[in-house]
C-alpha cells in the first residue's frame, strides 16, 4: 500500500472538514423548520443529536490525519 503524501492528507482534512460544516449547516435548517412544526419537535432534537456525534466523528479523524501528515512532516 502506497503512503499517502502530506498534500494528500491535507487535502483529506480539508475535505473532512467541509463535509461537518455541509452537515452542521444541513442539520440547522432542518431543526428549525421541524421545531416549527410542533408534532416534529422531537425529531430536531434527534438530527441535531445525530450531527453532533458525525460531527465529532470527523473531527476525530481530522485530527488524527493531520497527526499523521505532522509526521511525515
Amino acid at each position: 500500500m502506497q503512503t499517502a503524501s502530506t498534500t494528500q492528507i491535507r487535502t483529506a482534512i480539508e475535505v473532512l472538514k467541509k463535509h461537518g460544516e455541509h452537515l452542521n449547516h444541513h442539520a440547522s435548517i432542518l431543526a428549525v423548520e421541524l421545531a416549527e412544526s410542533l408534532p416534529k419537535g422531537h425529531e430536531a432534537g434527534r438530527i441535531t443529536t445525530s450531527t453532533i456525534e458525525q460531527t465529532s466523528r470527523i473531527e476525530t479523524v481530522a485530527a488524527q490525519l493531520e497527526n499523521w501528515r505532522d509526521d511525515l512532516l
